[in-house]
């Protein structure tokens, strides 16, 4: 009677052993096996991104976030289009002939832009990644930050942390330093100002 008590006994912990080693196995496994396949949020940072540009006024940016990076939405006043092929000796490179662009932004010519009032650009310094901030008015006499821009500043972006400067198409000064051109993700315009980024087709609509 009591050998088969104890024999009993033993199945009943050899049971729950194995049990229990198997459930830790699963748990174990499971964060390997949630890996092959990627997440909601990895996803997200890849997928294009809709910008509503329909509300901005001359002058104004927005900023929104695509692949972990900031990008800057820019409506520019008329002035400032106007203008943007008369600064051509104070940039590095006005045709933006090594800038990271897609085609059809380079046959933009200086507006770097699929519609010139509407500018979007990688939010990054091309010197050491910080982020510029932007002054978008043509004035004889500007200051940002403290910082004198320079007489007759065309408008654009300034960054803060070494002084590199780019104008309105976000090309650069020379003299800064900052090698090239701000970076021009993909993107396609859609239907009421709505701007997809990511998108390098610009029959899709957003």
């Amino acid at each position: 009677m009591d050998d088969q008590v104890d024999h009993s006994r033993r199945r009943l912990l050899t049971v729950a052993t194995v049990g229990t080693g198997a459930i830790g196995v699963a748990f174990a496994a499971a964060p390997f096996l949630a890996s092959w396949n990627p997440s909601a949020r990895a996803k997200a940072l890849g997928a294009p991104v809709e910008v509503d540009a329909s509300k901005l006024e001359p002058g104004q940016m927005i900023k929104v976030a695509w692949r972990g990076q900031p990008i800057y939405v820019v409506r520019r006043t008329k002035d400032v289009i106007q203008h943007l092929g008369d600064h051509n000796d104070l940039l590095v490179d006005p045709d933006s002939d090594a800038s990271e662009q897609p085609a059809y932004i380079k046959a933009s010519g200086a507006a770097r832009a699929r519609n010139p009032e509407y500018w979007v650009g990688l939010g990054v310094c091309t010197h050491l990644g910080c982020a510029p901030l932007g002054a978008f008015e043509r004035r004889k006499e500007f200051q940002l930050a403290g910082v004198d821009l320079g007489s007759n500043w065309p408008g654009g972006f300034y960054c803060p942390c070494h002084g590199s400067k780019y104008d309105a198409s976000g090309r650069v000064f020379k003299n800064v330093p900052a090698p090239k051109n701000l970076t021009i993700p993909p993107y396609a315009l859609g239907k009421d100002m709505h701007i997809v980024i990511g998108v390098d087709d610009a029959s899709q609509n957003a």
